[in-house]
This record gives C-alpha cells, structure tokens and sequence, in this order.
C-alpha cells in the first residue's frame, strides 16, 4: 500500500506563555499544501525493515515512521513485520511538519492495510505521542491550533485563488534553542481573528514569534522575506521555527525571483486542499 504525506505551512505563529510541564502553549493556523514525500508498506516473512531514500532523514532509529510503527506494535502485537520505504521529498528540520506528516500517514496506512480497526479518537492519541503537530495531518484541512498545537478547530478558509513560493534555504535552526530564548506573551488580537479578514491586512497583523529571534540569528533568511514583499508577495512569513519562509502570490502572477542555487524553491497551488 503507497501513501503520501503532505506538509504544511504556519500561518501566523504566537507563543502564549510557558506551562508548568516545561512546553509553551501558543496559537497558530495549519495550512496543508499539496507537497508530498512518499510511503509505501508491504508485509514481510522477515524482520522489520526500514528504507529511507531521497532526502535523508537522519538517524534510522529516531524515524518517527519505525516510532509509530512501533507504538502500534505495542499496543497490537498481532501487527506483522513490514517493509516501509519512505521516499523523501520535503526537506527535513524546515517547519513544515514533514516528519510529523510521515508519523501520521504511517498510523493510517498500518490501521488500514492491516484492518486494526482503530477509532480516529485512539489515532490523534496515537499521533499526540508521537508529536505535537502530528494529529493535525490526521485531518489535514485548514485548523487553528492551541495548545502545544494538538488541539485542533476546523477553519472555513480556502486560498484556492493563490499559490505559494515555498523557499528553505537550508539552515539547520535548533527549535530547543529558539524556545529558550522566546518571550511568550498574548497578543492584542487573536490569529483566529485575523486569519478571518482580507488576505491583504495578514502582513500587518498577523507574526511569527520566532521571526525576530531567528533574523537575528540568520540575516540572510530576513532577507528572503523582504524579497517575496519586493516580489509583490500578498503575504509572506516564516513557517514554524524555520528555516523555510513562504511568500503567497496571486495564482496568475509571473515573478522573477534571483534564486540562489543552494537554496529548495517550490511553487505549489494553493487550489489544491
């Protein structure tokens, strides 16, 4: 059985305050773009195995794919060994739940294939454990996250008019380390709010805490910013802690954006979810 995982983008991003378990509670809006890597799952008479090709995931046994494998195992010990091989496509430690993405679709395909039968209730548990933004792409349609991004409320918004210039240039930005130097705080008006009006007043109003931290850090990911508003972008942001930034264009417009070859750029229609 072949799946696809999808990633998604933050539009808008607040950090709330500090809990006393030692996470943040903040708010933001998933948006699900039609940018996929690719799982596949077969049984095998042998011991599990696990292919990664493509962009490499780092470490074999931290892959949240063999972790949800795992779990379920745990819990289902009726579950055959497999073979999985993900190919990987979107690029990794980038803010655009890739990982996240490829850990819930693995809980899906295994429910499926393997008729375990498990409620979606006992999938977002599931995916909860295995991260934060996880059962999220066990619904995959626009939501506003709280909490540390698990609790989940549909949103009635489409940007099928627009397409989005998705830029990572490759940084690698440490999330523990940009948490440690936030401030939370709550900000005058809710990105539920805001998400609500015109596209056109977002780039007024609606930030991603971790911009000033992560410009900071990394002038050069600043720069990328100002040059999607430069390239008349409605709205353009960083996604999660970075290191990729997106720029949200009008489906017919044509720019010239000076790409650096060491920089992954895709064009993705937001028609599409």
């Amino acid at each position: 059985m072949i799946t696809f995982p999808n990633c998604k983008i933050n539009l808008g991003l607040n950090i709330l305050q500090k809990r006393a378990d030692g996470f943040h509670n903040l708010e933001t809006v998933f948006y699900p773009l039609a940018f996929n890597d690719v799982l596949e799952v077969v049984s095998t008479d042998k011991q599990t195995e696990f292919i990664n090709t493509g962009i490499p995931g780092g470490e074999k046994e931290k892959n949240l794919c063999l972790k949800a494998y795992t779990l379920l195992k745990k819990h289902y010990p009726h579950l055959p060994e497999i073979k999985m091989h993900l190919h990987k496509t979107i690029p990794v430690g980038a803010g655009l739940g890739g990982g996240s993405s490829d850990a819930a679709f693995t809980l899906t395909i295994l429910n499926e294939k393997f008729n375990l039968n498990i409620s979606i209730e006992q999938l977002f548990e599931y995916a909860s454990q295995l991260g934060s933004d996880c059962p999220f792409f066990l619904l995959n349609s626009p939501c506003f996250a709280t909490g540390v991004g698990e609790r989940l409320t549909k949103l009635d918004l489409s940007l099928s008019r627009y397409k989005i210039l998705l830029i990572n240039p490759g940084i690698h930005i440490s999330t523990k380390e940009l948490f440690s130097k936030i401030t939370p705080s709550i900000p005058a008006k809710s990105i539920k709010e805001i998400i609500l009006q015109p596209i056109e007043s977002w780039k007024n109003e609606m930030e991603n805490d971790f911009e000033p931290i992560v410009f900071s850090m990394f002038g050069e990911i600043k720069k990328l910013k100002e040059s999607l508003y430069q390239q008349n972008a409605i709205y353009a942001s960083m996604t999660g802690t970075g290191s990729s930034v997106y720029g949200i264009f009008n489906a017919n417009d044509q720019i010239n954006f000076p790409f650096d070859k060491r920089y992954f750029y895709k064009w993705i229609s937001l028609g599409q979810f």
